[in-house]
């Protein structure tokens, strides 16, 4: 008994009423349009004085106009909010987007007539029977109503209807009640045929997915480069200038002032660039590629390595286009970062060549007497620098030559 009062009269139950009395009130401007069209042609007393027949045929020529109208784009995603919100469907179970190709909006406009004419006919019992189950049942209590027109019209001043009117009253809202919600039960398993994802829909949500992931990917290389740099630049700075100050050689102290002005410029360039992607994260937008600085901040970058490290540019930079300028500062980053990690303390030297048509950039430093100790999750920083080189149509080569570590990188202009 339970369980069959929670499906007539639960939550679900009066939210798939609402949807489908919704639908009747979509479905009114169709209805009237056929109304004007037979009233036309069968000289009709009125939009709401005809027969009953008239009003059904009313209603026929009404579906067909609301399916034409269904077979708009923007169609589907309205029914599928409304669906969502009303029909107890899940989300990831409908449709996303406007229809496109004729087997979406076929069916969007299958839905959408289904919809509206099963929405009129509940709203009109929902607006005529209750008024008249109520008086029904209040019959033998409203000697009033037997002796009017109406009841003797209807029959209601007869004896037996003293003793069956109760319960035929009641009957009638059960039975209206049963109605709505096995057609709301109708609609919202005929929305998962009608209104989920077609092929083309589950295409272009699986590339959506890609873009998010490829977005998430550049944002994680990003901070990569940017927060990996600049703490292994700072651990690097920090440790020589520990170590000098532990020998107590007043002559290194201008060393001490050159680290300490080191670790002081890379921590500000490292927070303005986490904070401008960062900021892109809490709007919400897609993180761009080559987010960041470019070579107009390659000295500041060098400089912040270290006093080791000399940096050599062969042509202007300036006229190197700004995808690749930051590019390009992404990877003289990421290899000073593996530089100091793998090598610290050794000489880097940084070189660009930008003279002809490619934009050369070679890196170099002496190979570490102890090869450095494989990390579990490394191998991140050459594998990005590999990444960008070959989106921008180049080559990254990285690995000993002559008794040093050489990054050479290529990529066109």
């Amino acid at each position: 008994m339970r369980r069959c009062a929670i499906a007539l009269f639960g939550q679900r139950a009066r939210l798939r009423w609402l949807h489908l009395i919704l639908g009747g009130a979509l479905f009114m401007p169709y209805w009237l349009v056929g109304t004007i069209v037979l009233g036309a042609f069968l000289d009709s007393p009125g939009m709401f004085g005809g027969s009953v027949a008239v009003q059904f045929g009313a209603y026929a020529i009404g579906l067909p106009l609301a399916a034409v109208t269904a077979l708009f784009p923007l169609a589907r995603p309205m029914s599928v909010a409304v669906a969502r919100a009303l029909c107890g469907i899940p989300a990831d179970r409908l449709a996303d987007g406007p229809a496109r190709g004729r087997d979406a909006k076929a069916r969007t406009a299958g839905w959408f007539t289904l919809h509206v004419g099963a929405g009129a006919l509940i709203s009109g019992a929902s607006l005529a029977l209750p008024p008249f189950a109520v008086s029904l049942a209040a019959l033998p209590l409203w000697p009033a109503l037997r002796e009017s027109e109406v009841g003797r019209y209807w029959g209601l001043d007869r004896p037996w209807m003293l003793w069956a009117a109760l319960p035929a009253g009641l009957l009638m809202l059960l039975a209206l009640a049963a109605t709505a919600a096995a057609t709301g039960a109708l609609l919202a398993r005929q929305a998962l045929r009608l209104l989920g994802p077609s092929p083309a829909d589950r295409l272009a949500a699986a590339e959506r997915r890609a873009a998010e992931a490829e977005s998430r990917n550049r944002l994680a290389r990003e901070l990569h480069d940017s927060v990996g740099h600049a703490l292994s630049a700072v651990t690097l700075q920090a440790g020589a200038a520990r170590r000098v100050l532990d020998t107590g050689d007043a002559a290194d102290l201008e060393f001490v002032r050159e680290a300490l002005t080191a670790i002081e410029e890379t921590t500000r360039r490292t927070v303005g660039e986490l904070d401008g992607v960062l900021g892109l994260l809490r709007r919400g937008e897609e993180v761009e590629e080559g987010v960041g600085p470019g070579l107009d901040a390659l000295e500041a970058l060098v400089r912040g390595a270290g006093p080791r490290v000399a940096l050599t540019v062969d042509g202007a930079l300036g006229p190197v286009p700004e995808v690749l300028s930051r590019e390009a500062y992404r990877i003289v980053q990421e290899g000073l970062t593996n530089a100091a990690r793998h090598a610290g303390g050794t000489p880097v030297t940084v070189r660009l060549d930008a003279r002809t048509e490619e934009l050369e950039i070679t890196m170099e430093n002496p190979l570490p007497e102890r090869p450095p100790v494989a990390r579990p999750h490394g191998g991140r920083g050459l594998r990005g620098v590999g990444e960008r080189a070959r989106l921008l149509g180049g080559t990254a080569v990285a690995g000993p030559v002559d008794g040093v570590w050489r990054l050479a990188v290529r990529i066109p202009r």
